[in-house]
């Protein structure tokens, strides 16, 4: 049986996409490096910071759009940098009205600027208004198995507890509360933040998520483009050892090869 044969696509809001990896497009040195790596990553759902990006509103600047086609890739507007509901919500909607009409967004609201800490508070207020607005709202939480629920029951199209610190690169942190998430998860779930290196996306993907959206890892690399290729290489690794089965772990050895029919000395 084939690897295709048992998968099937990932489904978010209604859209379907065939790469379980989203990317960010923050923190490189120009939008041409970013435009390579994410390439090399075969991600088809990009996210980007609305209160930092161009969106064509300069003209005379380069802007996202040059690089990020809206006809390839599928744009998430994120509002990275906002600290309250009423921030995150005004945001949104000046994303709507940039992309005419784009419902799909990641919502992020920040407990404080050291941590980059979800304010799980603010998080929920502004996802009840979101939704209400008609958005599609993948949210930024954390590791918590009781908030995830909440805001999949109210009705957020996706949930995206953090693996760690954003930008820290410290990986998954607590694979048991995450491991507890995924399980009794009926939105799909993504590690969101964390993400250090190509083992940790897999390690992921090994708990049953249903993607992983990574930034810092690929863009700070020495080489990002191959950093990007290496984590497109261990999303679909990781998906094919959960959808395997893992062996069961043994508390005592047992030897690959039987001791029945062998050679007597």
């Amino acid at each position: 049986m084939s690897f295709q044969d048992i998968d099937h696509p990932l489904s978010i809001a209604g859209r379907t996409f065939t790469s379980r990896l989203l990317v960010g497009t923050g923190k490189y040195r120009d939008y041409d490096e970013a435009a390579a790596a994410i390439t090399a990553s075969g991600a088809e759902i990009v996210t980007f910071a609305v209160r930092r990006t161009n969106l064509e509103q300069s003209a005379d600047e380069p802007g996202l759009l040059d690089v990020i086609p809206p006809d390839r890739y599928t744009l998430l507007p994120n509002t990275a940098g906002c600290y309250t509901a009423k921030e995150a919500v005004r945001t949104c909607n000046l994303a709507r009205e940039l992309l005419d009409g784009h419902n799909l967004v990641k919502l992020e609201v920040l407990g404080d600027a050291e941590t980059l800490y979800p304010n799980v508070v603010e998080t929920l207020k502004a996802a009840d208004e979101l939704i209400h607005l008609g958005f599609d709202v993948m949210v930024y939480t954390n590791d918590d198995p009781i908030v995830a629920k909440e805001l999949e029951q109210r009705g957020c199209a996706a949930v995206m507890p953090l693996g760690s610190l954003i930008g820290s690169g410290h990986g998954l942190q607590n694979t048991h509360n995450l491991r507890l998430i995924a399980e009794r998860a009926a939105v799909p779930v993504l590690v969101d933040a964390g993400i250090g290196t190509a083992s940790d996306a897999a390690m992921a993907m090994e708990l049953g998520y249903d993607a992983v959206l990574v930034n810092s890892a690929i863009a700070h690399a020495r080489q990002p483009a191959l950093m990007g290729q290496a984590m497109k290489q261990a999303v679909q690794a990781g998906r094919a050892a959960f959808l395997a089965g893992r062996m069961p772990r043994r508390q005592s050895a047992e030897p690959s090869s039987p001791f029945a029919g062998r050679i007597n000395d």
